[in-house]
């Protein structure tokens, strides 16, 4: 690990100073940012303390119409509030599955949602090709092994995989995230944070430098309790996703009145599966309808060489979440 400096502030303010300093990192859990610099991925020259932020930033608060997370909330403590619980399955499933209970009591969600890839070529600097780490240097996974890459969202620049399971289920919450920066505080839907990779793989957010998540919002309705989150991995334990999906139904007589649908492991962002959700719009949840919004949210899919299951693996994952979401007793 390279020297730093390090520097813990106490008031919002401060870490706005940092705006447009791309040599600073902030740390709240650690539990990406750690790794990462022990590794040479990341070398800041700053890192900046934002934990004396968490009695502002640190807040479940449920109103009438929304249930808002503070950007410093534990991974453990939303998975264990009550109305979360109650009113968000998806999201509670999508925190218990992704990592170890140490971890989950360490990690924030602001910080799990901005976490980076777990490319081999990307963590190991020993692969000089990798355009998200060193920008027109190439992509050593295009041609290398490449079983747990992207099929969705890729470019001709990155294959990454987006690896968590939280921003799943805010997509299909249809979720937003309050941004504090130097022009100040203001919120767009949370499928907008990620960018994917096109030609700039290293350019992963809309974040500009120094700005924070500060908060995320999810409507409170119906359609939210009937919601699931469906991870399928190597193994049951600690492992990241070959697929997921993150569903939630509004249906009436059996029928879709909408549907929210993002799918993880395969994509190179948090992928909002917009064509699965038309193909289901009035139709019945059965065989026929859900094959026909699986095969739409892969039609764009583009497979390397040892990443092709992924495409049948990622129709099947979704093919079942649908049809186990349509059966969940949902209580007013």
């Amino acid at each position: 690990m390279r020297p730093f400096l390090y520097q813990r502030i106490q008031e919002p303010d401060l870490a706005l100073d940092m705006v447009g300093d791309p040599s600073c990192a902030f740390l709240a859990g650690g539990t990406t940012l750690l790794d990462l610099m022990k590794l040479d991925v990341m070398r800041p020259e700053r890192v900046i303390d934002i934990n004396p932020l968490e009695e502002a930033l640190g807040q479940i608060t449920v109103t009438d119409t929304a249930i808002r997370l503070g950007g410093l909330v534990r991974m453990a403590q939303a998975a264990d509030h009550p109305v979360v619980r109650q009113e968000l399955p998806v999201v509670v499933q999508s925190l218990e599955l992704a990592a170890s209970p140490q971890l989950r009591n360490m990690a924030s969600l602001a910080g799990n949602v901005l976490q980076r890839t777990r490319c081999t070529y990307f963590r190991d600097v020993s692969y000089d090709n990798c355009n998200k780490r060193k920008p027109g240097s190439g992509c050593a996974a295009l041609d290398g092994i490449n079983r747990q890459h992207a099929v969705l969202g890729t470019s001709r620049d990155c294959i990454a995989t987006y690896p968590g399971d939280f921003a799943q289920a805010l997509i299909a919450l249809d979720a937003t995230v309050e941004i504090s920066g130097g022009e100040g505080r203001h919120t767009v839907p949370f499928a907008a944070l990620h960018r994917a990779p096109a030609d700039k793989p290293q350019i992963e957010t809309m974040l500009a430098p120094g700005e924070l998540i500060t908060a995320f919002e999810i409507p409170r309705a119906p359609w939210t309790r009937r919601s699931l989150y469906l991870k399928i991995r190597d193994r049951e334990s600690y492992e990241f996703a070959l697929a997921s999906a993150a569903v939630a139904l509004d249906l009436a007589d059996n029928r879709v009145r909408a549907a929210r649908i993002a799918l993880g492991g395969v994509a190179t962002v948090p992928w909002r599966a917009k064509e699965a959700e038309a193909a289901l719009q009035g139709k019945a949840i059965d065989e026929a309808s859900t094959k026909a919004a699986a095969d739409a949210a892969f039609a764009n899919a583009t497979p390397r060489a040892h990443n092709a299951f992924k495409i049948a693996l990622g129709r099947e994952t979704l093919i079942r979440a649908l049809h186990q979401a349509a059966t969940l007793e949902v209580r007013a």
